[in-house]
Parts: structure tokens; sequence; C-alpha cells
């Protein structure tokens, strides 16, 4: 990962991190003034967003540690190990808001709302769509997927709020739409952690490379030999940020040996440099 792409990532992050920080005190803060258990577990969702800009950052700084005799492809796949207990915990989380809607119902709890919860509520959703945008605009940038799953959460998390300052209107006229809204926020975490432990599993088992990784590998190929090479058996090895990539090329028979070496080394250095994937190439005769 170059430096430059390092930097956006990062700085990225430490604003995601932030201001989610920020937010998530000035929510259950607004939740603990007003009463409204709703309120407090949006506060925890947007505390999520929090965690997953953690990993964001935890991916990039421990996938530029060097690989060592233990770790001969680099140390990227803490990051996954750390999402999966990230994603439990807020399963927990969800389970614990559950709960709570359901002994309001119970207890026939009303809540007032007040001028402060519209004021906190609504900076919320503003600043969330702020942080989404700005996600939104470094992932176009570094091409990090990463970032742009980060923006994806501020946006879901927007979302919620808005949802929360509608039930704030109707609070008057409906005792029950505090618990109600709680469950929603709930079902909303519990979504982001399935997406969470979903996702970091998928890659710790591994993932076949993308149909838009695949094409861009063959143009590549295609432009060092002005020819069509029949790219096949490529397969991709995920650690972290750090990618390992092998794959099967065609070149003449009739060609030399260092002549399909230079070819082979061309290939792996421009995968290297356009897509920061670490390539092996193996050559078959096409005849």
């Amino acid at each position: 990962m170059s430096n430059t792409r390092r930097k956006a990532i990062n700085r990225a992050g430490y604003i995601s991190i932030a201001g989610n920080l920020v937010l998530f005190i000035l929510k259950y803060w607004g939740g603990l003034v007003s009463g409204s258990v709703a309120i407090i577990a949006d506060a925890w969702h947007t505390l999520s967003d929090s965690l997953s800009s953690l990993i964001v950052l935890m991916g990039a700084r421990i996938s530029s540690k060097p690989a060592d005799k233990e770790h001969p492809f680099g140390h990227g796949r803490a990051e996954l190990i750390a999402a999966i207990l990230i994603g439990m915990m807020l399963v927990g989380v969800s389970w614990e808001f559950f709960t709570k809607a359901y002994e309001n119902i119970s207890s026939h709890n009303a809540v007032q709302y007040g001028w402060i919860s519209i004021m906190v509520v609504s900076l919320s959703i503003i600043s969330k769509e702020l942080m989404a945008q700005y996600a939104f605009h470094i992932s176009r940038k570094t091409d990090s997927e990463s970032v742009r799953a980060d923006g994806w959460h501020h946006r879901s998390d927007a979302l919620s709020s808005l949802i929360i300052l509608a039930g704030i209107f109707v609070g008057p006229y409906i005792w029950w739409i505090d618990s109600l809204l709680t469950g929603i926020v709930a079902l909303l975490i519990l979504h982001s952690a399935y997406e969470i432990i979903r996702d970091a599993s998928s890659r710790l088992m591994g993932n076949p490379p993308s149909p838009k990784i695949i094409e861009r590998v063959r143009k590549i190929g295609e432009k060092i030999c002005q020819k069509e090479l029949n790219i096949h058996h490529i397969h991709m090895h995920e650690y972290g940020t750090h990618r390992e990539m092998t794959l099967h090329i065609e070149l003449p028979g009739e060609w030399t040996l260092d002549h399909g070496h230079e070819i082979a080394d061309e290939l792996e250095a421009a995968i290297r440099k356009e897509l920061d994937i670490e390539a092996t190439v193996h050559i078959d005769p096409s005849n």
C-alpha cells in the first residue's frame, strides 16, 4: 500500500472515530436527559460505526508490519479476527436493547421528549451524512472497499437517527413509540454485526477475485504483450490489505525462456503497481 493511499485511509478513519465518539457522547447524554432508550440505543449504533472505523485503521497499521518467519504473508488477517470479535460484541449490545424494549412495553413506560432530543438527533443526522459523503470521496480516491463500507455505516446511522426524529414528533400521541424505535435500532445494530461477521468470516475462508479485478488483470496483460495471453487459473489470497495472486498465462512455445521470464516479470510489476497485489505468474506454452 502506498504512503499516500495509507495516509488518506488513516485520515478518513481518524475523522470517523473522532466524529462518532462525539456523537455517541451527545446522543447518550440526550437519551439520559429524556429517558429515551431509543436514543441511547442509537448512540450505541453510532459507536458501532466508530468500531468499524477502528477496524479500518487496524488493517492499515497491521498490514504495514513486515512479514516474518511465523507470518510469511504479513499480519493483515488480525484485522479480520478483530472484526469478528467486535461483531459478536454488537450482537450482545443488540440483545440488551431488545430486552430493554420489551421491559418498557411490559411496564407501560412512556417517554417525554424535549427540545434537547430534537437538537441532538438532528445534529446527528446532518453530521453522519457529511461523514458518509467524505468517506465516499476518500473511497473513490483510494479505491478502498473498507472506507466505502464505512461510508455506508455512516449513512445507515443517519437513517436510523431520522427514524428516531420522526418518532420524537409522534411520541406525544403514541406512548409505546420509544420501545418500538428501540427495537428498530436494535435490529440495525444486529444487522451491522451480521455484516461485519459475515464479511470477515468470508475473507478468512477465502474469496475468489472479483470480475472487475480479473478484467483489469487481462487488460494489463494485453497491454504488456500486445496479444491475448489467455489468462486463467487466477487465485487470490487476502491478508488484510495485503493481497497475493497466482495466475497462468499462455505464451508461444517457440519463445525463449528469457523472453517469457521478462513478460512474467513485467506483468507481476504492473499488477503490483496498478492493483497493489503481489502476483506470481506461471507460464504455459500456447501450442
